[in-house]
């Protein structure tokens, strides 16, 4: 049991969290920098405001709604733009896990649950493209060339399997050795570690792993990441993972398809994930077996795209109910 006199400024607490969540709460290395990059934020605020000094029990709802005011309405970032809602919220996530940590350890603090999150525009989380507009993204890409067939072998992936993008940009090429069976029917399925550690199951259909094979046989020197940084002339190399893909760079990348397929809205990777999960929900699937393909802890998550089902029934409604047409009498 800690006393407030042998508490440390909340700064402090920094790195012994991050330590936490690799050793005891076993997330993921792009979690834990999310984390460390996000509480950055936090102490830099800290300082700014003089609170650098600040004890956890010392913090109050009152600091908490001065920071929410900073990262709305002061805090820029790299781009020259204010933070939206939803980024916002990431920044009060990391705030209220390293608050849990502390009164794990006995530590006085402010309780988690006096942080708010912002409130969201549900379209700013479920947005979603049509499958005409996935597939005028997947022309983009010259597959006449490794980079092209490369491009495109992600996006297929992306959109058969549901991936996140730290699950795809930690795939190794021999964990896709299976490819070697080229039955042109057949869907493959390959177990990776998701987020949270969990384990679960992604499914790669035919034409996606058609393009993946197509794509690994381009692949001169067969390196360890799937998916690598194509450069052209012979540098010496340095170790493998130095020719991963970055997440940055697939998301500017899909970006990039998007706008030259002529697509006006904003799209990332989650929203190939959001296609992925509307498409199957508005095919038949049921919201359990979707929230098992996406790796969903909680089917509550999952429950962002009932949007599908229920424009399904508004369909059913119309198209059945006798009371459409009332008599002018």
């Amino acid at each position: 049991m800690s006393t407030n006199t042998a508490v440390q400024p909340i700064s402090k607490y920094i790195l012994p969290f991050l330590d936490y969540c690799e050793v005891e709460k076993g997330l993921s290395n792009n979690t834990q920098r999310n984390y460390e990059q996000y509480l950055k934020l936090f102490v830099g605020w800290l300082k700014k405001t003089n609170n650098e000094a600040l004890l956890p029990h010392e913090l109050t709802a009152e600091h908490v709604w001065d920071y929410r005011l900073y990262l709305a309405r002061t805090y820029v970032t790299r781009n020259g733009g204010y933070l939206g809602k939803k980024s916002q919220n990431y920044y009060l996530i990391a705030l209220r896990a390293l608050l849990d940590f502390l009164a794990d350890r006995d530590i006085q603090t402010l309780p988690s649950s006096k942080i708010k999150l912002a409130k969201q525009k549900t379209e700013e989380t479920i947005s979603f493209l049509d499958t005409r507009d996935v597939e005028a993204m997947l022309k983009i890409p010259d597959t006449k060339t490794p980079a092209g067939l490369r491009d495109r072998a992600i996006m297929e992936l992306f959109f058969s399997s549901g991936m996140r993008i730290s699950e795809l940009v930690a795939l190794d090429a021999d964990r896709l050795s299976f490819l070697k069976d080229k039955n042109p029917k057949r869907t493959f399925e390959l177990s990776i570690v998701g987020k949270g550690r969990h384990v679960r199951t992604i499914f790669i259909s035919p034409r996606a792993a058609d393009w993946l094979r197509t794509y690994l046989a381009s692949c001169k020197d067969m390196e360890k990441p799937l998916f690598v940084n194509i450069k052209s002339g012979n540098k010496k190399k340095e170790k493998d993972d130095d020719h991963r893909l970055t997440v940055r760079w697939i998301q500017m990348m899909i970006a990039k398809c998007a706008l030259l397929a002529g697509i006006s809205k904003k799209v990332t990777p989650h929203t190939l994930r959001h296609t992925y999960a509307t498409d199957l929900l508005g095919n038949g699937a049921d919201l359990r077996s979707v929230q098992e393909l996406l790796g969903h802890k909680n089917v509550s998550t999952t429950q962002i795209y009932t949007h599908v089902t229920n424009k399904g029934l508004r369909d059913i409604h119309e198209k059945f109910h006798g009371g459409k047409e009332l008599d002018n009498k």
